[in-house]
This record gives structure tokens, sequence and C-alpha cells, in this order.
């Protein structure tokens, strides 16, 4: 979708592992270069409320957060996000590149935990209204290979100490969304090259300039 200013909504999706944060600062290289004004941010976070939300969710707590209620603290944060910071910036025809967004929360919140889909459409629709990304890259690993990656990092957080079989069940999710809306969702093969990975991803974005 080509909004009326020009604006656009782009997130980066994939399990741990992946290489978003790389690829992320590739895109916001290319737009720089492009001289394209973009904001670059990411869920759950992007502001004071939503980020403080986000370490709630990544904490390790004696108190284990039970489905719905993570599910809920995903939105309450997404909620704050697209209106003190999403809209705002694509109201000002500025591009916004947000590491993950929905497709992560029907991914880890209902590949990975199992709740419901409808539910998560549901949320999505009150949060959400008709706002959409333009563009999603889903970086895909096998989960296997990701987390590897990730112990590689330092301390994991709530979600990278899933077992793999939950990742498993998080990379269906990303893959069949990715098959439901194959003009939206790009599949970048993250087990290439990085060379490779940003070839295809710049060759694509090269396409919305």
């Amino acid at each position: 979708m080509i909004r009326s200013n020009g604006a656009r909504f782009i997130t980066v999706e994939g399990v741990e592992g992946v290489g978003k944060t790389t690829n992320i600062r590739f895109i916001t290289q290319c737009l720089h270069t492009a001289g394209v004004s973009y904001v670059l941010t990411r869920e759950p976070g992007g502001t004071v409320v939503a980020e403080s939300i986000r370490q709630l969710l990544l904490a390790k707590q004696d108190e284990n957060l039970c489905e719905l209620t993570e599910l809920l603290l995903v939105f309450a944060a997404r909620a704050q996000h697209i209106k003190r910071v999403i809209e705002p910036a694509l109201a000002n025809g500025k591009w916004v590149i947000c590491d993950r967004f929905t497709d992560a929360t029907y991914a880890y919140q209902g590949g990975g935990r199992g709740l419901s889909m409808n539910t998560i459409a549901q949320l999505e629709n009150l949060v959400q209204g008709d706002l959409r990304p333009d563009v999603t890259y889903i970086l895909d690993l096998p989960p296997a290979i990701g987390l590897k990656r990730a112990n590689q990092r330092g301390e994991l957080d709530r979600f990278e100490q899933e077992k793999l079989e939950f990742f498993d069940k998080v990379r269906a999710v990303y893959l069949e969304r990715a098959a439901q809306e194959p003009e939206r969702c790009i599949i970048i093969d993250a087990q290439a090259a990085l060379a490779t990975v940003q070839y295809n991803i710049g060759k694509h974005l090269k396409g919305l300039l």
C-alpha cells in the first residue's frame, strides 16, 4: 500500500537469532542513503510506557505470567506505541521501521503459547483499527540454528529460554502468515550468507523507494 504522503510502515520479523538487528541496520542505512526520513522503533516497546511493559514481558520472575496476561500486555504496549509513535510518524510522512509487530503476536502467543488466533485478531482490530504494515520481512531460519546464535549473545530473556518445540511452532505460524499474505510478507532466507540476505532485502526495498 502506498500512503497518500508516501510514508511506509515496514516490519521485520523472525525467531531468535535470525539477525534482525543487523538487517534492520542495513535497511535504515539504505533509507538514509536514499534521503528517506524514517523512525526506527521496536515491539514490545517504543515509548516509555511500552518499554516498561517490555520489561515485564521479558524479565524472569518468580510469578509466571499466564498466557492471557502476556497477550494483553503485548497489546497494551502496542496501543501506546501506535498512538504515540507509529501513527504520528506516518502522518508526518516518515517511514516507520519496526522490529516486530503483530505478526510476532500471532507467532509467539498464538503459535508458541497456543492462544486463539481469533482472540488475537479481535485484539488486533480493537487496538490497530485498519493499521497494518505495508511490508513485512520475515527472516527465516531453523530455530535450532537461531537459538545457538542467541545463546552466544549472553544471558537469555524469558522468551529465549523456551524450548525448541516452542520456536518450531513460532516459525510455522510465520510461514503460514507469509503464505496467506504473500504480497505483504517477504520471506528472506536468513541461513544464507549475510551479503546474500542483504542483497535480497535491498533488491525488494529498492522497489519501494
